[in-house]
């Protein structure tokens, strides 16, 4: 296993409204953030008991909408442990303003949240020219930009990864394939066409391993195919702690478990070092 343990998909919730007041995207607020909220000091916390060394937070979007003041606040508590991935409306002609502001308050990556708990997906925006200065200045500044969509958006994704080669895209949640056909995974062949970008990295999250025990899948069949596919360097661990059920520790324990057939080599890689190749101030 990985002498570091990075998570990049973790969030976090304050349990100060009036310093950090919600307001979510698409003006409903996800139902996990109400019920299982978790402020920075108990991702630490979770980190600590689960035995996860650094982590990358992903602003919550569907708690706070653009605001990632309490993202930013909150890693810039534990700067040697965490750093702070934040949404801006990329659409807006400012965007590029306010990147930069973010970035300068210690924001070390974006994401696009295109839709998921709280609405269906829309992949209009990964095709709007409006956000190309956004996704322009991704790549002047080393900022890897993390989507997240469905298999819909898989088109617009590929056109982005083609315009903006010099921008480290990574796919919440794998895209979130059907896997449920089994070997060869031939409802996933939109995933696996991305096998030509390098640019497009893969996050695995408790929803890949809990997809892959149903129907045909497997873990045993499904992981080593993806391996294989896009190579463990482009392949990276998240809990989605605390929207997925479980503590940190279970949920690190399944993806364990799931990735247990890889070699140890791979597993270096999807537990840490991709983590550090794409948020080099995770990096020793």
């Amino acid at each position: 296993m990985a002498s570091k343990i990075i998570d990049i998909h973790p969030h976090i919730i304050s349990d100060d409204e009036g310093r950090y007041p919600p307001a979510p995207l698409f003006g409903k607020r996800s139902d996990w953030s109400q019920e299982r909220p978790s402020t920075v000091a108990a991702l630490i916390a979770a980190m600590d008991e689960a035995g996860v060394d650094k982590a990358a937070v992903v602003h919550s979007s569907t708690t706070y909408g653009f605001d990632n003041s309490y993202v930013v606040d909150g890693c810039n508590q534990y700067p040697d442990r965490l750093v702070a991935v934040g949404s801006v409306d990329v659409l807006e002609p400012n965007a590029v303003e306010t990147i930069r502001s973010w970035v300068g308050k210690g924001l070390k990556g974006l994401r696009l949240f295109t839709g998921g708990s709280t609405k269906d997906f829309d992949p209009s925006e990964l095709e709007d020219p409006r956000a190309y200065p956004a996704w322009e200045l991704c790549g002047e500044l080393g900022l890897p930009m993390c989507i997240q969509t469905g298999p819909i958006g898989l088109p617009q994704v590929t056109s982005l990864a083609e315009r903006f080669a010099n921008v480290n895209i990574v796919l919440d949640h794998l895209g979130r394939p059907d896997v449920l056909d089994g070997p060869p995974y031939a409802n996933a062949d939109s995933l696996f066409a991305l096998e030509r970008l390098p640019n497009i990295y893969m996050k695995l999250t408790p929803r890949i391993f809990g997809d892959v025990k149903k129907g045909a899948a497997s873990a045993e069949t499904f992981f080593p195919k993806v391996v294989e596919v896009f190579g463990a360097r482009r392949m990276a661990w998240g809990s989605n702690f605390p929207t997925s059920p479980g503590t940190m520790r279970e949920i690190l324990g399944t993806a364990k478990a799931g990735l247990a057939t890889l070699s140890a080599e791979d597993q270096d890689w999807i537990f840490g070092k991709t983590a550090q190749s794409l948020y080099p101030s995770l990096a020793d």
